[in-house]
């Protein structure tokens, strides 16, 4: 797999090295804007594909929807990868991004997450509203963030969001929130499992799954946006290794289920 993103690169490269009026320094990194859950996998696999290509990866990791907004306001990225449709949905009517390239990369998961000095042992969303203990509690802002959202609509359903909506905090995005978390500005957080998986590799964290069927799936996509078709090019050689066996080895690793694996509920 990685032998045609090469080829495919090179191919690029001597497009734009041997016409139009464009250097060739043009296509020279990869652009991509990606969500925070995203960054454990996709900085691994950025090392990857810069280490079979030579082509550097630039990533600029934040809440899904912030990063549409800046596609939308003209911000040249080459590949968005959003954890969910809404948002690639968004820059698609704005007309940014080829619709032919939209794929669903991954399905997230939710997971309660705190140091393992301050696990005090929760199993369900419910045994947050009724520990006194947690005086505050973090989820990314729903109003932007897919797994705010869905932390938000986990918590509507269990009936404790108005037990909690006094105790809430909000980070910029799920990154942001662990963040919050891991500095002891909130009790706990309401986190991407890839996260939890991630501080789990760096010896730091305790965790247990939310139940899936308390939100809509965490239905992650990804769209081109590159600007020319070199660039373009570039992109489509990363979704190759993000689709590809090696990738989708990194991406379980951290937490995600994949298309044509076990379906979500």
């Amino acid at each position: 797999m990685m032998r045609r993103i090469t080829l495919l690169l090179v191919v690029s490269f001597l497009a734009v090295s041997c016409g139009g009026d464009e250097p060739a320094a043009a296509t020279d990194r990869l652009l991509v804007a990606a969500a925070s859950d995203l960054r454990p996998a996709f900085e691994e696999l950025g090392e990857r594909f810069t280490a079979e290509t030579g082509v550097p990866v630039g990533f600029d990791f934040g809440s899904s929807g912030q990063l549409a907004q800046r596609l939308i306001e003209g911000a040249a990225f080459d590949l968005y990868a959003s954890a969910n449709v809404a948002f690639v949905d968004q820059v698609l009517a704005e007309g940014v991004g080829d619709a032919a390239t939209r794929r669903t990369y991954a399905f997230g998961r939710l997971v309660i997450w705190a140091p393992q000095e301050r696990w005090a042992g929760w199993e369900r969303l419910e045994d947050l509203a009724e520990d006194e203990g947690v005086v505050t509690l973090a989820i990314a802002n729903p109003e932007h963030a897919p797994y705010g959202a869905a932390a938000q609509e986990a918590l509507r359903a269990t009936g404790t969001l108005e037990a909690v909506r006094g105790r809430l905090v909000y980070g910029e995005n799920i990154s942001d929130t662990q963040r919050l978390v891991e500095t002891g500005n909130a009790d706990v957080g309401i986190l991407a499992l890839s996260l939890a998986v991630a501080a789990d590799e760096r010896g730091v964290g305790r965790w247990v799954l939310v139940d899936e069927d308390l939100h809509d799936p965490l239905q992650q996509e990804l769209v081109v946006t590159a600007n020319d078709q070199d660039r373009a090019a570039l992109a489509r050689g990363f979704v190759d290794l993000v689709d590809g066996e090696e990738g989708r080895a990194v991406m379980r690793r951290f937490g995600f289920l994949l298309p044509g694996d076990e379906a979500p509920s």
